[in-house]
């Protein structure tokens, strides 16, 4: 009964490493290490692979036979949009690439159940005020696309033979569940204006003109802990059977402006977070909050903490590593 989380020693698996331990679930990480922390695995088994080398399909599957895995977590993948832009094609290779190879290893060990990171991105721009599941599907960038890809795949296996499979669709993820769990790749919004500050530099913010209260773009933030228990009840979901649409909204369920996140950033750490404005980034969507009903309902799950627990516990975290500002 062991479950196989890919991508385990990153920021968002160290944390459903924490909640599987506390769920008292037997765990393997399979993860290359290459933006991953081993200091996160607090002793969980290691398999060190790269996914997005058709080779590691067989070792994958001997694995997971061998750890008597009965299902996956898969969370490694890409995720800088920026980065996506300039890679498309390594992009397609590691995100696309990834889950193929882990659902072949899968089909070929029997593991029948999978949940798959998914993101917000899948919707692009969307229309309406809150974003449901079953809203239009039209990512803007080669990351959202693999995102997109990604679910189709496990969907097609889900049909071709009987994989059991729920994609979480996040949105954006911040916070820290412990000091020695934060985020230090700088790649949205709360990381990347604390790693200006830490520079003496000021936050960014991109586009004050957008049809909003304060112009600036509105999203979802879901602490990064609240993100991880949802991955062990859509395991328990999967594993009581039953129906289970297959992608489900994680989020709070309502927005903060980036202009309030800096404000409310500044108050938490006593600094002045008076932002640089900038011109805004094509593709930019003016506002992306997630419909929560699917999760609560399907689920159980409903995230706990709101925009001040996860800008405080990303403070703290950051002032526990070696980039504090002083």
């Amino acid at each position: 009964m062991t479950v196989l989380v890919t991508g385990g020693a990153g920021y968002i698996g160290g944390h459903v490493l924490r909640v599987l331990g506390a769920a008292g679930r037997d765990v393997l990480v399979v993860d290359d290490l290459s933006t991953g922390r081993a200091a996160r695995l607090d002793g969980v088994p290691l398999l060190r692979l790269d996914l997005a080398d058709p080779g590691c399909v067989p070792h994958l599957a001997g694995a997971m036979r061998t750890h008597g895995v009965t299902s996956v977590v898969h969370l490694a993948a890409r995720k800088r949009v920026h980065e996506s832009v300039l890679r498309p094609l390594w992009y397609l290779e590691q995100n696309v690439g990834g889950v193929a190879h882990v659902i072949a290893a899968m089909e070929r060990a029997g593991v029948a159940s999978i949940v798959f990171s998914s993101s917000a991105a899948v919707y692009g721009c969307p229309a309406n005020d809150l974003v449901h599941e079953d809203d239009a599907l039209a990512p803007v960038n080669p990351y959202g696309r693999t995102k997109l890809a990604g679910e189709w795949l496990v969907r097609s296996a889900a049909r071709a033979w009987g994989l059991r499979a729920v994609s979480l669709r996040y949105f954006n993820v911040a916070g820290a569940g412990a000091p020695e769990l934060g985020d230090d790749v700088v790649a949205n919004l709360v990381t990347c204006a604390l790693d200006r500050l830490a520079r003496g530099q000021r936050p960014e913010v991109f586009g004050t003109g957008y049809p909003t209260p304060d112009g600036s773009c509105v999203r979802d933030f879901v602490h990064v802990s609240d993100l991880a228990e949802a991955h062990v009840v859509a395991l328990d979901r999967l594993d009581r059977g039953g129906p289970l649409s297959d992608a489900v909204n994680i989020g709070l369920g309502t927005g903060a402006s980036v202009l309030e996140v800096l404000e409310r950033l500044g108050a938490v750490s006593g600094l002045d977070t008076t932002p640089t404005v900038l011109g805004p980034r094509a593709g930019d969507p003016a506002r992306v909050v997630a419909a929560v009903d699917r999760a609560r309902d399907e689920l159980g799950w409903v995230a706990r903490s709101d925009l001040s627990d996860i800008l405080l516990s990303a403070w703290q975290s950051w002032q526990a590593g070696p980039r504090a500002i002083r």
